[in-house]
């Protein structure tokens, strides 16, 4: 799969972390494509200022050396399966790497692994730590591959040269799922934290306004940090909580299979919680309690750092 020239590298979906990444990829000088059937006007605006071209699937089975699937979770093995459909009925029967990028469980990796097998399609599991890329910032791709792939993985890392962050997971055990594991682990982290303070700020909301003030100012008096990462967390979650209900499913499935089903309750609840915000958007109470609370916290914080 390595090549000298630039490659044609194919970016489902482009959504925002989606088109950014592949608007890295044109400013490199590679062609890149995606499909934009069904797509929202933002949407295909979004792709076209990226550089991006227009392609069915059987056009991207032909002509990509590289199809990167970056969707929501609950999209990924489908579309698998539709591209796995157009690769047979093009016949092409060209080599091929398919990455699936999408923050799923590793059984959910797994099972989108084998939708390739018998196939000429090559199947890299990969996982995305960060944000969109952009001039200044640089997300991670983790990767791992069947041990019998490792010259995939290889392949994959000099992706570098054309703007990717790659890191390759090598070593004791690794192979296809460890790299879907270690973004549930991160994303566990970092947006179970997310899910678990919006938890307590409703229900502290929900036992009257005055405890979810008394709240506030006990967390910026004993837990600076924690209030300093609402502010900053909070806002940026509502427009994805959607994205993030099915995030947090895959996580309790990852849960689940490692620790037991007691444990895999946690972020079982996280995504209800999500759930409930996703329904709230865009005015309702508890996007409101929410909001109300970052900005009495952001003036508290505010107040706190004036000079006395």
């Amino acid at each position: 799969m390595a090549c000298s020239t630039a490659p044609t590298i194919a970016v489902i979906a482009p959504g925002s972390m989606g088109a950014a990444v592949g608007h890295r990829f044109t400013k490199a000088g590679c062609t890149v494509l995606t499909t934009l059937v069904g797509r929202s006007p933002a949407t295909i605006e979004r792709a076209r200022a990226a550089g991006m071209q227009d392609a069915s699937l059987a056009e991207i089975a032909t002509r990509a050396q590289w199809v990167l699937s970056i969707l929501p979770p609950s999209s990924a093995l489908a579309f698998a399966e539709s591209f796995q459909k157009a690769y047979a009925e093009a016949g092409a029967g060209r080599g091929l790497a398919f990455v699936d990028c999408n923050a799923v469980s590793p059984q959910t990796a797994k099972t989108v692994a084998r939708v390739f097998e018998g196939s000429a399609v090559r199947f890299l599991d990969a996982g995305i730590v960060g944000g969109p890329p952009s001039d200044t910032y640089n997300p991670a791709f983790y990767a791992s591959a069947a041990p019998e792939d490792a010259d995939l993985l290889d392949a994959f890392v000099g992706l570098e040269k054309w703007g990717l962050r790659v890191v390759p997971l090598r070593g004791e055990g690794a192979g296809i799922g460890d790299a879907s594991a270690l973004k549930m682990s991160y994303a566990g982290i970092s947006k179970g934290f997310t899910g678990l303070v919006s938890t307590m700020i409703l229900a502290a909301h929900a036992s009257s306004p005055a405890t979810a003030q008394a709240l506030l100012h006990e967390l910026h008096d004993s837990q600076p940090f924690v209030l300093e990462r609402i502010v900053k967390g909070v806002p940026s979650m509502l427009p994805k909580a959607y994205r993030w209900v099915g995030e947090m499913e895959e996580i309790s499935a990852f849960v689940r299979e490692g620790l037991g089903e007691g444990e895999a309750h946690i972020h079982h609840g996280f995504a209800h919680v999500y759930e409930r915000v996703e329904k709230s958007l865009p005015e309702g109470d508890d996007v409101g309690v929410l909001k109300k609370f970052v900005q009495d916290a952001k003036e508290v914080i505010k107040e706190s750092k004036a000079p006395k």
